[in-house]
């Protein structure tokens, strides 16, 4: 398909952000990239662009192990609150309430280790959907290459079946179909063009002269240009959403950790109250084999804690 258009001004979704590569015009946009849809880059600007942008890769910013995982899920506050308490229990020689406490940090442990993992798989995930070789047109010659060496102003070729290697715009289309539903959770393929669109606030599902990594080409042929690799992409993007939420605390977090201290305190004054009780009403505190006040303490500590911290959680979700 001949490219015949006229530029059209292009905004930016945000200050400091990317040109919105869906309302350029095919000219354009490769007037701005430096680049010609015939001769694609030459191996020099190749060469300055992989310097300057970067390998065309998904970063991973470290995977823990489950063993690590574990750990952090062990070393909480309130786990180790549990813990003490199961010792307490032990040289009281209530095995029988052991037990229970190590049941409470066992399950504990298990559902935060799976939903951590579950997370660090996602990134794994996202990795594999990265497509290892392109065909591109550098220098006037169409060959295949590592997707990791793609740049912004590389002219891609893509034919049904293809996946598509990084964020690009579509210069030439024949028919082309794309499933999506990878980002965008749309069930079936949409149709592309090569016209700039209108309005600067469109959907990602709806820039229909796009196409992203990640999603691939179940018909027709085209031609795109890529306007942005590895981390800068929408997969990137999610992988870096991913991986931030593993290391920043959302708000939600941060109140459930507050509460949890809270509890902490609200168990300890418990257990001490309760001691307080047994000891003025006169209670031993190691009787050769009735239940103690500082069993009694340690249990209703290890239960408040388990009860206790999963309801609050709900009044907070319920609060906000």
């Amino acid at each position: 398909m001949a490219v015949t258009a006229k530029p059209r001004d292009a905004t930016t979704t945000t200050p400091g952000s990317e040109t919105t590569w869906f309302m350029l015009e095919p000219d354009e946009v490769l007037r701005r990239l430096d680049t010609q849809i015939a001769t694609g880059l030459t191996q020099s600007a190749v060469d300055e662009r992989l310097v300057q942008y970067g390998p065309n890769e998904l970063i991973d910013k470290g995977v823990k192990s489950p063993w690590a995982i574990l750990w952090e899920q062990l070393t909480n506050p309130l786990v180790l609150l549990l813990l003490g308490a199961a010792a307490v229990s032990i040289f009281l020689g209530k095995f029988d309430s052991v037990i229970a406490i190590l049941a409470i940090v066992v399950i504990n442990a298990i559902l935060g280790v799976s939903q951590e993992y579950r997370a660090e798989q996602a990134m794994a995930a996202l990795k594999k959907m990265a497509a290892p070789l392109v065909r591109v047109r550098r220098d006037g010659q169409v060959m295949d290459i590592e997707s990791r060496f793609l740049v912004p102003g590389d002219v891609v070729l893509l034919e049904a079946g293809s996946i598509v290697p990084a964020d690009g715009r579509l210069i030439e289309a024949a028919n082309v179909q794309v499933a999506e539903a990878a980002l965008t959770g749309e069930s079936q393929p949409v149709d592309k063009t090569i016209r700039g669109l209108e309005n600067a606030d469109v959907q990602l599902g709806d820039r229909e002269n796009m196409v992203y990594m990640g999603t691939a080409v179940t018909y027709g042929r085209g031609t795109a240009v890529i306007v942005e690799t590895g981390m800068k992409t929408e997969l990137g993007r999610i992988a870096d959403l991913i991986q931030s939420v593993e290391e920043e605390q959302t708000p939600m977090q941060k109140r459930m950790g507050e509460v949890g201290v809270a509890l902490f305190r609200l168990a300890v004054g418990v257990m001490i109250f309760a001691l307080i009780v047994g000891i003025l009403t006169g209670q031993p505190l190691l009787p050769p084999s009735d239940p103690t006040s500082t069993e009694e303490s340690v249990l209703l500590t290890a239960v408040s804690i388990a009860v206790g911290k999963p309801r609050a959680w709900v009044d907070e979700l319920a609060a906000d």
